[in-house]
């Protein structure tokens, strides 16, 4: 064997060993989280855990209904999509086609800045100047409720909705483009007539993708949001999100081996389920629009 020979296999045995160390360490995070889970729906029933309207597992008298801590993490994701998905679709349209190549070369970089920002920066920038900010123009805000967090992860998941919305319409073929202007289409008549239609798919899973990050964000919404498992739609109100929860109980004096302690593989499971749900459905759409462009 020559040392090329030689040097090829090492590598596609390293890329080999990284991808089943990616799968192993997959695999055996559903293995706890399925382990312990059972253990905790042994004691708990599965309609109590679904149907009941409170969530006090640390209280004195236990509630282990989980539909208030699914309506605050649900609540403060739709906020942060409200905010990131004009913006991200208007920034993801000017960079397609507005802006030049040297402009795009720079914005494109800014916005991965944002999403490197580290989310524990976030949680305090929502709590200490977006909150009191909102309390200025909403009078009796809370302190701690669902609208500032929302926002802050909106523009958190941003650089996402905006970078893949942007690939998908620079995947649409220039060919359409001029068919539009060739049939006297103006910009604006092209961007919402053809491009946003054909790159409908791939902005679609931007969409999709970027609301299962803001559902499985941790540090915002246990900083910004409150501790108070609600069961409403009050964006004014303190709500808490399953993350949060899950931060909560690790951070305490639960003991191992407790039903209290086995909730939070309860909650993992439900955002596990919830994320690759919706990571399904992306997958989904852009294969599926992926195909619309290879036929």
């Amino acid at each position: 064997m020559s040392f090329k020979e030689l040097k090829e296999s090492l590598i596609k045995g390293l890329f080999g060993f990284c991808g089943f160390i990616s799968i192993f360490t997959t695999v055996g995070i559903v293995a706890v989280i399925a382990v312990e889970a059972s253990a905790f729906f042994k004691e708990v029933s599965f309609s109590e855990f679904f149907l009941d309207t409170q969530w006090t597992p640390l209280f004195a008298q236990k509630h282990f209904g989980i539909l208030p801590l699914i309506s605050g993490t649900l609540l403060v994701a739709s906020i942060a999509l409200l905010v990131a998905v004009p913006f991200g679709l208007i920034i993801a349209i000017y960079l397609s086609e507005f802006a030049a190549a040297d402009v795009r070369d720079k914005i494109k970089p800014v916005l991965e800045i944002l999403a490197g920002i580290p989310t524990v920066v976030y949680g305090y920038f929502a709590l200490l100047f977006v909150t009191p900010l909102l309390q200025k123009l909403i009078p009796g805000l809370s302190g701690f409720n669902a609208l500032s967090p929302g926002i802050v992860v909106g523009i958190m998941i941003l650089p996402m909705v905006a970078s893949l919305s942007e690939d998908a319409m620079h995947a649409v073929p220039r060919s359409l483009r001029e068919g539009a202007y060739a049939l006297g289409a103006g910009k604006l008549q092209m961007i919402f007539g053809v491009l946003i239609p054909s790159s409908f798919g791939g902005i679609v899973a931007a969409f999709i993708l970027a609301m299962s990050r803001a559902i499985g964000e941790t540090m915002i919404v246990t900083i910004a949001a409150g501790q108070q498992a609600k069961l409403t739609a009050n964006p004014l109100e303190s709500v808490s999100t399953m993350t949060a929860y899950i931060v909560q109980v690790s951070l305490g004096d639960t003991p191992h081996g407790t039903i209290e302690y086995r909730t939070i593989f309860a909650v993992a499971g439900m955002i596990f389920i919830l994320t690759l749900f919706l990571n399904s459905i992306s997958l989904w759409m852009r294969r599926r629009y992926e195909r619309v462009f290879n036929t």
